[in-house]
C-alpha cells in the first residue's frame, strides 16, 4: 500500500513538473535559414484554427483516448464491461460515419472572416483512423466500410486543404506518431497497457521497423498528394528516441513506475524526406526537444510570461478538443483578451473547433468567430506582424510593437467598463512629437505626458464615449523613443 502511495505521489509531482516546464523548455533553432525565415513569417500571422474530427464525433467523446487502457475514465459511460469489446465498438464507428453536411468552403470563409491565417487539421489521431486517402490502411474515411467513401468529398483532408488554401490560409497537417489501430504498434500478440507501443522494439526490431516505414509512408502521402503543406504538426511526443536504454525506468523504493521503450521513429530521416517534397514546411515534433520542434506548443494554457522562442497556445473554443454535445463556448470577450495576451507574450493562438458527426460546426462557434473577426478588422494592426515590447503585460494593458517603429497599447475592457481618465504606461515613452490615436475612432488624438520611465495617456470624457469595441480598445503610438 505504501508503494502505491509513493507511486501516486511520484505521478503527481511529474505532472506538476511537466506543467511548470511548459515555460522552461529548451528550444533548439532549426539551422536551415529558409526554415528560420518561414518561422518568422509564421510569427507574423498570429491566429489559426485547429480542428479535431473523426468518427468519435458520433458519440461526442474525446478523440482516441477512450481506447487507451490507462485512460479508461474517458470511455463512454456504462459501456466498458469488457475492454476489447469496447475497443471493437469504438473502431466500428467508422462504419457509421457519414458527415453528409460537410462544407469546407463555409468553414474556410468563416475562418478567413474571423482573421485566422492558418489551419491545422487532424489527418490522423492516435486511434489510427485516417481522414485522408492513405493506401497503407483500410481504416480510413475513404475505405469501403465507411458510408461516406462514395461521397465526392470523401477525402476530407484534400477538400479542407483546398478550401482553406483558396482563402489564403496556410495549411497544416496534424499527424499522430502513435497509431493504436496498427498491429505494428499495438501488436495483438500482447495486450495494450498504456499509450505506448506494447512490445519492446529492441526485442522485435523487424516489427518496429515495419511501423516506422508505415509512418513515413503515410506522412509522405500527405506531402506528395495534398498540395503545399506549410506545417507538419506531429503529436504523440512519447514516440521518440529515448535517452535511456530500452526497458529502463525510474524506481521508487524498488517499485517500477513505468517501463520505457525506445520508440525511435527516425524523425531526422523523416524531416529530410518531408523537406525534399515540401522545402518550406515548418515541422512541429511536439514535446520533443531538438531541432525538429520548430516551435513549442503549450496546450490549453497561456504562459504567464514572455517566452523567448517561437510558440503557440492551442486552446479549445468550447466543449472538448473534439465535438461534444451541449458544448459551452468561451465568451468572445475572453477569447479576444486571450489573443491579445498571447501575442503580447510573443506567441500565436491556435483556436480549436470540433466539427460534429454530420460535418457541421456549432452555431455558436460561427458567432464567436464573427466577433473576433469584427474586432480584428479594426485592431488587426496591433496583432499581425507585431513583436513584444516591454513591459509586455501590465494589469489590463497588453503591449506590442510594429515593424515600422510604432507601438500598440491594448486595453482589455471588462463588461460595461469605461476607460479611465488617465492610463499610466511604463516601460517605454513615445518619441517627441509622436501621436497617439485609436484605430476605429475617427479623428482621435490622445494627449500624453512623460512620467519617469513611462508616460501618462489622457482620455477625455468625450473620447471615452462611442468606443470602437466593447471588448478591448487599442492605442497606437506612432513612434517610440529609442
Amino acid at each position: 500500500m505504501r508503494s502505491l502511495k509513493l507511486v501516486f505521489l511520484f505521478l503527481i509531482l511529474t505532472v506538476l513538473k511537466v506543467t511548470a516546464q511548459h515555460e522552461e523548455q529548451i528550444y533548439v533553432p532549426d539551422p536551415n535559414p529558409l526554415i528560420q525565415k518561414r518561422i518568422d513569417n509564421w510569427q507574423d500571422i498570429k491566429f489559426g484554427l485547429l480542428m479535431h474530427w473523426g468518427p468519435y464525433s458520433q458519440w461526442g467523446i474525446v478523440e482516441s483516448w477512450s481506447i487507451c487502457p490507462e485512460d479508461e475514465g474517458w470511455c463512454v459511460p456504462d459501456t466498458v464491461k469488457d475492454y476489447f469489446a469496447y475497443k471493437k465498438q469504438y473502431e466500428n464507428l467508422g462504419k457509421t460515419f457519414n458527415p453528409v453536411e460537410f462544407d469546407p468552403e463555409k468553414w474556410a470563409r468563416a475562418a478567413k472572416d474571423a482573421g485566422m491565417k492558418y489551419v491545422v487539421f487532424t489527418t490522423k489521431h492516435h486511434d489510427g483512423f485516417c481522414m485522408f486517402d492513405s493506401k497503407y490502411t483500410d481504416y480510413k474515411i475513404t475505405g469501403k466500410d465507411c458510408p461516406f467513401h462514395t461521397n465526392p468529398k470523401a477525402d476530407v483532408t484534400k477538400e479542407i486543404f483546398n478550401a482553406f488554401r483558396n482563402q489564403g490560409l496556410w495549411i497544416g497537417a496534424y499527424f499522430s506518431k502513435p497509431d493504436w489501430h496498427s498491429t505494428d504498434y499495438w501488436w495483438p500478440q500482447f495486450p495494450p497497457l498504456d499509450r505506448n507501443v506494447n512490445y519492446d522494439p529492441a526485442m522485435y526490431p523487424e516489427k518496429w521497423n515495419s511501423f516506422v516505414n508505415f509512418t513515413h509512408n503515410q506522412v509522405m502521402e500527405l506531402c506528395t498528394n495534398y498540395g503545399k503543406i506549410d506545417l507538419l504538426w506531429f503529436d504523440g511526443g512519447w514516440v521518440q528516441k529515448q535517452a535511456v536504454p530500452s526497458g529502463e525506468a525510474p524506481h521508487i523504493s524498488g517499485y517500477r513506475v513505468k517501463k520505457v521503450f525506445n520508440q525511435d521513429i527516425k524523425m531526422d530521416e523523416l524531416v529530410t524526406k518531408i523537406r525534399s517534397k515540401q522545402p518550406e514546411a515548418i515541422v512541429v515534433d511536439r514535446a520533443v526537444e531538438g531541432k525538429n520542434q520548430n516551435y513549442l506548443t503549450p496546450e490549453n494554457m497561456v504562459p504567464g510570461k514572455l517566452l523567448p522562442y517561437p510558440w503557440e497556445s492551442c486552446i479549445i473554443m468550447g466543449g472538448g478538443w473534439s465535438f461534444s454535445y451541449n458544448a459551452k463556448m468561451k465568451p468572445s470577450r475572453e477569447m479576444i483578451h486571450m489573443l491579445a495576451d498571447i501575442v503580447a507574450k510573443g506567441g500565436n493562438l491556435l483556436l480549436n473547433i470540433g466539427p460534429g458527426p454530420d460535418g457541421t460546426w456549432y452555431d455558436e462557434a460561427y458567432a464567436r468567430l464573427d466577433d473576433m473577426g469584427a474586432w480584428l478588422k479594426i485592431n488587426g494592426e496591433a496583432i499581425y506582424s507585431t513583436r513584444p515590447i516591454l513591459p509586455y503585460v501590465d494589469g489590463k494593458l497588453r503591449f506590442t510593437k510594429g515593424k515600422d517603429g510604432s507601438a500598440y497599447i491594448i486595453y482589455l475592457l471588462d463588461e460595461n467598463e469605461q476607460l479611465p481618465a488617465v492610463i499610466h504606461v511604463k516601460g517605454f515613452v513615445p518619441e517627441k512629437g509622436a501621436k497617439i490615436t485609436m484605430p476605429g475612432k475617427k479623428g482621435s488624438s490622445f494627449k500624453w505626458k512623460t512620467d519617469g520611465s513611462g508616460f501618462n495617456l489622457s482620455v477625455s470624457e468625450s473620447q471615452a464615449k462611442s468606443l470602437p469595441s466593447n471588448y478591448a480598445v487599442v492605442f497606437k503610438v506612432s513612434k517610440v523613443a529609442k
